[in-house]
């Protein structure tokens, strides 16, 4: 045997590190295939609970995903669902609920048994977005391309003028939780003039409820006549209660939040049976 030959045969060692990298890769297939079957089940199950027209996304996070499995602890499942109607006018909420510390065994979770399954916390949200918020404000004015951004004023102001921000301030004093200041703009139609407005407020959470006070509000057109009128139907338009419907496993609300284009209601609830409230 030659010294050319010698060095093209694998030696022992490259040949345990193939091995070795073969059971691996099967293992991590295996370990995300187990995964995939489990978000399948709970996909399956919290369809039927919410009452769904498809499968909600879901994930169980955390790897590898066997060693939870062995120990009937899954400690972060995600779930969501989008285009969820609730009643007459909101056709397009999107639901999310992050799920810590499942307490069910494999065979339970894949066989879709939840009846004893647990959940130390769940963190729901609905959120509301400006499609439905137009739907609603249109009971009383036509309204078209409405939107939905946070108030920031104040902060850009303190900026100019070398303040801290407001929430530096505010950190303070423990700002309230149910209250969120929100611009509201859109167009419509007064004396057959188009006239595009924005509108300054809060959004208030209120018995699980998300209830609207504008302050301001600003025309691109002040020279109409009956500009008092018109404020006034305006502010009628927009100040509506909107109730989005139950949180996720009737997570208690205690918080609303407003970003680009959207409402968030936000709650909590401890220790609770996975199939409770979800139907």
């Amino acid at each position: 045997m030659t010294a050319n030959e010698s060095k093209r045969r694998p030696t022992r060692g490259r040949k345990l590190i193939i091995a070795a990298l073969v059971v691996g890769a099967v293992l991590v297939a295996a370990d995300y295939g187990l995964a995939a079957a489990g978000e399948y089940q709970v996909a399956q199950r919290m369809r039927h609970k919410f009452g769904l027209s498809e499968d909600p996304a879901v994930r169980i996070n955390g790897f590898p995903f066997t060693t939870q499995a062995l120990a009937g602890d899954y400690r972060d499942i995600e779930i969501s669902a989008a285009g969820v109607p609730v009643g007459d006018d909101l056709r397009n909420l999107e639901i999310r609920a992050n799920l810590r510390h499942v307490r069910i065994g494999l065979s339970d979770l894949l066989a879709g048994n939840t009846a004893n399954a647990r959940i130390d916390q769940v963190r729901g949200s609905v959120k509301i977005k400006s499609s439905d918020l137009n739907r609603l404000v249109n009971r009383v004015t036509p309204f078209n391309d409405m939107t939905i951004e946070p108030d920031n004023r104040a902060k850009r102001e303190a900026e100019l003028e070398g303040e801290p921000a407001p929430e530096q301030a505010a950190a303070a004093r423990k700002p309230d939780p149910t209250v969120a200041a929100v611009k509201l703009a859109g167009s419509t139609t007064v004396a057959g003039r188009k006239i595009r407005i924005a509108a300054y407020g809060t959004v208030s959470l209120i018995d699980g409820q998300i209830a609207i006070a504008v302050n301001d509000i600003d025309l691109d057109d002040t020279s109409l006549e009956g500009l008092d009128a018109v404020l006034g139907t305006v502010r009628q338009a927009l100040g509506v209660v909107i109730d989005p419907g139950q949180l996720p496993f009737t997570a208690t609300p205690t918080a609303v939040k407003v970003e680009s284009g959207a409402f968030i209601v936000e709650g909590t609830v401890n220790d609770i049976p996975l199939d409770q409230g979800t139907g």
